[in-house]
């Protein structure tokens, strides 16, 4: 019993000096283009790239957990296998499968922390990003009218400055366009101020002797100063679970949300047999189809796909977190068959065979299970058939 346990500990040790090496890389480098992509695209300053830091960790783990995995079990067994360390384990009278052990236990930890990551990039991380951009946009929407003289923002606003001095706006032409049916207002100024209000998250303008222009054709003169607010992102209020996607709550919430959807929907489906049953008491079938039915049809019909995420979206996020468990069920006795010591020689042998058989069996599964077309498990369809592929490998790496 000496052996296959100091056996054990020799390759579960390997494994993970390689994935911490691997995983700190990998997520280094998804940090530098999640954080790129949004320094360049919001022009955030300094301060608000670090602010982000913290959000963008688990969304950058998330997707480093499965690949990383992959890429340790690959470097240590073909290693292995290549050096001729597992034809000596099997001539000592030790299975192959003994070697095989500390992967599937190191995937078998790692997939709930991956199933936990993913939770939390869902329900945390992203919010976080959100809300630190909407935070910045002073300082964004100053930087940019210092430079460009010109500031269009992604919650529906526009600035036009002649110039800016200090924190001052000299003439500033302000267009808020999300105003509803009321079409877009514009707003000039002699001069002008921003400021942020981070409670209500409404940019408050302060100017100085403004006009205004109604998409109605209203308009007024203000003299003196004046202030006015424009809303950034309503969605970025605390809100119920009932009017989230199922795709941001976290899984502590889902169920919950679950029950109170499903009583939405059995509601909306009695509503419409009342007004069907009502429409054909009173002689007016034609109301059957009028405009009441069809929205509380609407209505029914929302609700009932909102109940089939909500079903699907616990199954999606743990077939997720344990990609990293069927990768290593994969790539470990792939990496012994085939033998080679060339890290990502061996990395490519068996993730590129994954890449093409998982993602595509994962989206369709997703994609029906969605449409309620199969079963909310239909997502683990990926994982079943590398499940399959793993099986009949590790039977002929026994055989070996």
């Amino acid at each position: 019993m000496l052996l296959p346990t100091r056996l054990t500990r020799y390759v579960l040790f390997e494994i993970l000096k390689i994935f911490i090496v691997a995983v700190i890389a990998m997520t280094m480098f998804i940090l530098m283009i999640g954080v790129g992509r949004e320094l360049l695209r919001r022009n955030l300053g300094i301060v608000s790239v670090v602010q982000l830091l913290p959000y963008v960790l688990p969304i950058a783990l998330q997707f480093s957990f499965p690949a990383t995995a992959l890429f340790s079990v690959c470097c240590v067994y073909g290693r292995m296998a290549a050096d001729g360390e597992v034809s000596t384990v099997k001539a000592s009278g030790i299975s192959p499968l003994k070697v095989l052990q500390p992967a599937l236990i190191f995937a078998a930890l790692l997939s709930p922390l991956s199933v936990y990551v993913s939770d939390l990039a869902v329900s945390w991380g992203r919010p976080g990003i959100n809300r630190v951009v909407l935070m910045s946009v002073e300082d964004i929407a100053y930087r940019v009218l210092r430079s460009q003289h010109s500031y269009t923002s992604d919650h529906g606003f526009s600035i036009h400055v002649r110039d800016v001095q200090g924190h001052k706006l000299i003439q500033p032409t302000v267009t808020v366009h999300n105003t509803g049916s009321a079409g877009p207002m514009k707003l000039t100024a002699f001069s002008g101020e921003l400021s942020l209000d981070p409670e209500t998250y409404h940019l408050v303008l302060k100017v100085v002797d403004s006009q205004i222009e109604t998409g109605q054709g209203i308009q007024g003169i203000v003299p003196g100063e004046q202030e006015y607010k424009i809303p950034l992102a309503e969605a970025m209020m605390d809100r119920s679970p009932e009017h989230r996607s199922p795709s941001s709550l976290p899984l502590r919430l889902i169920r919950t949300e679950r029950l109170h959807q499903d009583a939405r929907a059995h509601a909306a489906a009695g509503e419409l047999a009342a007004h069907v049953g009502f429409s054909i008491l009173s002689s007016r079938s034609e109301e059957i189809a009028g405009g009441a039915g069809q929205a509380i049809e609407h209505t029914l019909r929302t609700s009932r796909k909102r109940l089939t995420r909500l079903h699907t979206e616990p199954w999606r996020r743990w077939a997720e977190g344990f990609s990293c468990f069927f990768f290593v069920v994969v790539g470990a006795p792939l990496a012994m068959i085939a033998r080679t010591s060339d890290y990502w020689t061996t990395f490519g042998i068996c993730f590129l065979p994954i890449l093409i058989t998982y993602y595509p069996l994962f989206i369709f599964g997703l994609e029906q299970a969605k449409d309620a077309t199969i079963p909310p498990y239909g997502v683990w369809l990926g994982n079943i058939v590398l499940a399959v592929i793993g099986t009949a490998l590790i039977v002929r790496v026994r055989r070996y």
